[in-house]
């Protein structure tokens, strides 16, 4: 465990951090309109962001020992399928319907 003073010293940096951060873009450039070109490019970081979060959980899953799980292989193939052909949220609500259907088979 870390003393009081060093928990209290690390979360007021990292608040001021993620302060500036959101503030760069909510309070320098909340009332300018941005060139296209980079409106372009924001439209993708969603996009980029999901399957960052996601894939380490599929490839390296904490609940399987970092080893590789073939039900979360399948649940990530049927919520690829989905989102490809139906969008997110069908993405979301396959792939996790998928992976609990699969575990539940697999245990009884």
């Amino acid at each position: 465990m870390i003393d009081n003073g060093t928990f209290w010293l690390v979360t007021l940096v990292l608040g001021v951090g993620t302060y500036l951060i959101r503030f760069s873009f909510l309070g320098l450039l909340g009332g300018r309109q941005l060139p296209e070109w980079l409106l372009v490019h924001l439209r993708y970081v969603g996009v980029a962001v999901l399957p960052a979060l996601v894939t380490p959980m599929i490839l390296w899953p904490a609940a399987a020992g970092g080893q590789l799980d073939p039900l979360r292989m399948m649940a990530a193939l049927a919520a690829l399928l989905a989102g490809w052909r139906l969008g997110v949220i069908w993405a979301i609500s396959v792939g996790m319907g998928s992976l609990w259907l699969l575990q539940w088979m697999w245990a009884a």
